[in-house]
């Protein structure tokens, strides 16, 4: 037989008191008698009564919950950026509702539509997050910040890496350590770090370099396939060097290298962007650009969490986050 659970009418009664002061004395008002909130939560425990979060947003007008709408959750670099967001929600006492859109404008969309009244503010990447796409798409009086964006929204902080300084200095690095024929292995074209790093990249390169663009889609999958048409190459018209966009493709266009015989790095030498975890294990160890992922995701949730407390009244700041660079065996450098 089910048993159904307490309710906060069976906590006042067994405690002998008024449904309003269980709710005073569960919530933390400071207008309990000590003995009487020690009764009452001795009460709620024996009886197991969980009060409803529903009732207390309807008090509140606030859920004690954040959203986070992310490209996708795959990964080391989505799984370093929720590491983040979701210790910076803890220490505030919010809980984490994450999305994924799996980088589609209509799922994006949907996801966002779909926390509205859910939660008190949000997280938002995407590719697809322009100007357009949140004013249609973004409830006007929810607290949101975004993540990584080219939109410079007077409402929505924005915080993000320094793509393009980052880029501007790995491709300077490569030269300075010898490298003239320097080729980039891009991201997804509707990308705004993919753009942001390939414009660092051809910022980099010196005077009357010709840029060398090779396709890519930020997954490993596309480093492989990069890998595979310089395979087909004859050996005098390969780069000498790759910097990828992303570490992910930068591991998987070593492998296809590898596996093809060309020596990394006396024959190509290869640089990625991020730093996640796996790129000091793999072999040689991956020269790249550090991003504090985990601090990314904290510094915006910290964001959010001041928000939703406090709206804003002023214009919203845009914030740029230092990246550094990582040089490992995979460049011919010395470690850092």
């Amino acid at each position: 037989m089910t048993v159904a659970p307490a309710t906060i009418k069976d906590v006042a009664r067994v405690a002998g008191v008024s449904v309003a002061t269980v709710s005073r004395a569960l919530n933390g008002a400071e207008n309990v008698l000590p003995h009487t909130r020690e009764r009452i939560i001795e009460v709620a425990r024996e009886l197991r009564y969980a009060p409803s979060g529903a009732a207390r947003s309807l008090i509140t007008r606030r859920t004690d919950t954040v959203g986070a709408l992310l490209p996708d959750l795959h990964g080391e670099f989505f799984s370093e950026l929720i590491r983040g967001i979701d210790q910076a929600a803890r220490s505030r006492g919010l809980h984490l509702l994450l999305s994924s859109s799996h980088d589609d404008a209509q799922e994006a969309a949907a996801a966002l539509r779909a926390m509205n009244g859910r939660v008190d503010g949000l997280l938002v990447m995407s590719p697809h997050a322009d100007d357009d796409f949140l004013s249609q798409n973004l409830p006007l009086n929810l607290p949101a910040v975004l993540l990584n964006s080219g939109v410079r929204s007077p409402t929505q902080p924005v915080f993000a890496v320094d793509n393009f300084g980052g880029a501007k200095a790995m491709t300077e690095h490569l030269v300075r350590i010898g490298r003239r024929r320097i080729a980039f292995l891009g991201g997804p074209a509707a990308n705004f770090e993919a753009r942001e790093r390939e414009r660092g990249y051809r910022a980099g390169l010196p005077g009357g370099a010709t840029p060398r663009l090779l396709e890519g889609d930020f997954s490993e999958g596309g480093g492989q396939r990069a890998g595979a048409a310089l395979l087909a190459l004859p050996a005098a018209e390969r780069p000498d060097a790759v910097f990828a966009a992303n570490d992910i493709m930068a591991i998987g266009l070593l492998g296809t290298l590898m596996a093809g015989g060309v020596r990394v790095p006396e024959d190509i030498a290869l640089a990625g962007f991020d730093d996640i975890p796996i790129a000091r294990y793999v072999a040689p160890a991956l020269t790249t650009m550090r991003v504090p992922i985990a601090a990314l995701g904290g510094q915006a949730l910290d964001a959010l969490a001041d928000a939703v407390l406090t709206p804003r009244s002023g214009p919203a700041d845009a914030t740029v986050m230092p990246v550094e660079l990582i040089v490992r065996r995979s460049c011919g450098g010395a470690p850092s």
